[in-house]
């Protein structure tokens, strides 16, 4: 992603607070530069500055990258499956009167929620539907919200909607439908099809983190037909993987699920970050043992109450770099022993470290750096020192056979890595494994993306062909009552464009002249073989087709096609047309002889 991208989305997110970076990179790019192309901006930069010159834009650019592709009973197998197999499971596991909660994600125009509404209505009834069910359906575009509150539907939009429930839930009006009962934490149900897909992995994995907090422990997850959850095991099982319908993973203690709310951003309740942070203060401040973390920048993040009275330690030193201050190199060098934690991905340990203190008096620790890991990444160091100074000599000696015995376990111990090294060298090439499938299954979810894309178009260009069907059949009205009112004129007429050709020729024209409509269209009138002198009206048609004089009349001797000769009363009027060019309208008329000399 160039910078000029990056400062674009950046804008966006200032500007109006939504925040696009989650999505993917080659879709975003894609719809952004579809919209770019239709106001007609070449490069990022220029359309950032256009943005700011037009804030209707925004609204445009928003609805380009929503692609709201949805239906009712989208991927009917898995409604299906829903209907027959998911919710009576839901109901079962309710109490008579319980309340069944069921959130719709990303619904857009509304179509899955009253899907889902109408087949909960079936299974339970209508009363105890009213009284028991809440459907809630979200989006971030306000403007299909809007169109989904209204409940109202095209009859083509109503296709996949089988006749009985068609009938049952919706009633015409005009054009229209209307369906006559529009529906509305713990979510027995949440369904969210096709709208992961959009979202880098990272992303995905804070939305599903949100996603199990938000369904009951026996509640389903009902996902669309690109997105598998392949590597999110730990949160949601399947259920039917044919039809995306998944279960959510129990978190049976209070850790586990701070640990999926952690993974999905702020969704504690209020104050609770507070409490618990509270907690592991008294926790650290009770060690025996003067005790810091450290993170792995090195800037220090926990400070016990020994280590404060031990080092001259302040609770304002908590954020600044360990480097800064004196504890990390007296009484012993940390940073050297956490860099060998981390390296060594064990413990770094000395034993016996003499401090002096201001007043003379001699101190010992044994220090201690654990590196804290996370599935063998580190994220910080733990730093204990234990003093020994009360200690006897004997004790120390027995400290440093222990020690002794071991480095001897420690040996042993490597040995055992030897083994684990091997291990993991086959867990890698399992996780490699695992990434291929994953890159495989985002594939799939870009095709299925573009396909919702493609869709889009297509219901777009269906939409542009059906006004133009409407107006092919207003325009072919009009051509043939024109062509009614030419034929029954009394007069002759002809129209020819600027290069004076032939472009109309009625039925009293070939009355007159002799010439069928086909033999003259498309032919310089001046050149036609007819009784009429068309030298004479060569120089009044110029006039009124250069708009010098936009009406002449003269009256011409002329022979009609039977041989007989007449007075011919022509009138030429100029016309103006489509982008400026003119053409010019013959009307001709016989009447009595020897009027044309007057």
């Amino acid at each position: 992603m160039g910078p000029d991208f990056a400062r674009l989305l950046e804008h966006i997110r200032d500007t109006r607070g939504f925040d696009f970076s989650g999505y993917k990179r080659t879709t975003l790019v894609r719809r952004v530069t579809k919209r770019m192309t239709q106001v007609g901006v070449k490069d990022y930069a220029d359309y950032l500055e256009y943005l700011e010159a037009n804030p209707d834009e925004f609204a445009a650019l928003f609805n380009t990258i929503l692609i709201n592709v949805t239906s009712y009973f989208r991927d009917a197998q898995a409604w299906e499956y829903l209907q027959q197999e998911i919710l009576p499971r839901i109901i079962s596991s309710k109490a008579q009167f319980e309340p069944i909660r069921v959130w719709c994600a990303g619904v857009a125009s509304g179509e899955e929620a009253y899907s889902v509404a109408m087949l909960l209505c079936e299974t339970l009834g209508v009363a105890a539907y009213r009284q028991r069910t809440k459907i809630y359906a979200t989006d971030v575009d306000d403007d299909a919200l809007t169109r989904a509150r209204q409940g109202r539907a095209a009859a083509k939009d109503l296709e996949e909607v089988p006749a009985a429930l068609r009938e049952k839930y919706f009633e015409a009006e005009g054009d229209y439908y209307m369906l006559q009962d529009a529906p509305i934490s713990r979510i027995d149900l949440l369904i969210s099809r096709n709208t992961l897909m959009y979202f880098e992995s990272e992303a995905q994995a804070k939305i599903l983190a949100r996603l199990h907090y938000a369904l009951t422990e026996k509640g389903y997850l009902f996902l669309g037909k690109a997105e598998m959850l392949l590597r999110r095991g730990e949160l949601f099982a399947p259920v039917e993987l044919k039809h995306r319908v998944f279960t959510k993973v129990p978190k049976d203690t209070i850790r586990d699920r701070l640990v999926v709310l952690a993974q999905g951003g702020n969704l504690d309740p209020p104050n609770h970050h507070s409490r618990q942070g509270r907690v592991r203060e008294l926790v650290a401040d009770a060690l025996p043992v003067a005790h810091l973390v450290v993170d792995t920048a090195g800037s220090v993040t926990s400070v016990n109450e020994r280590a404060r009275n031990a080092f001259g330690l302040v609770t304002a030193d908590i954020g600044r770099p360990l480097q800064d201050l004196e504890i990390s190199y007296r009484p012993v060098d940390l940073r050297s022993m956490i860099d060998e934690a981390y390296q060594q991905r064990r413990p770094a340990s000395v034993r016996d470290v003499e401090r002096r203190g201001s007043n003379g008096d001699t101190q010992f620790f044994d220090v201690e750096v654990v590196p804290l890991l996370d599935k063998g990444t580190p994220l910080g160091a733990s730093i204990s020192f234990m003093d020994v100074s009360g200690y006897n000599r004997v004790y120390r000696d027995l400290e440093r056979s222990k020690h002794d015995l071991e480095t001897a376990s420690e040996e042993l111990q490597s040995t055992n890595e030897e083994l684990e090294t091997t291990n993991e060298e086959l867990q890698s090439t399992v996780e490699e494994l695992e990434t291929t499938n994953e890159e495989l299954q985002s594939s799939n979810e870009e095709l299925e993306t573009m396909n919702e894309e493609l869709e889009s178009t297509n219901t777009e260009l269906q939409t542009i062909n059906t006004e133009l069907q409407d107006r092919s059949i207003q325009l072919d009205r009009v051509n043939t009552f024109m062509e009614l009112i030419m034929a029954n004129l009394q007069l002759g007429v002809a129209v020819l464009d600027k290069d004076l050709r032939v472009q109309l020729w009625n039925r009293r024209a070939v009355d007159l002249w002799g010439l069928q409509a086909d033999e003259t269209l498309g032919q310089p009138l001046l050149g036609l073989d007819i009784g009429l002198p068309l030298a004479e009206l060569a120089n009044p048609i110029k006039k009124c087709l250069n708009g010098n004089d936009g009406f002449q009349e003269m009256m011409v001797d002329a022979t009609n096609r039977r041989g007989k000769s007449f007075t011919c009363r022509v009138q030429c009027t100029g016309m103006g047309g489509v982008e400026g060019a003119r053409s010019v309208i013959l009307l001709m008329e016989a009447v009595e002889p020897g009027l044309a000399g007057r």
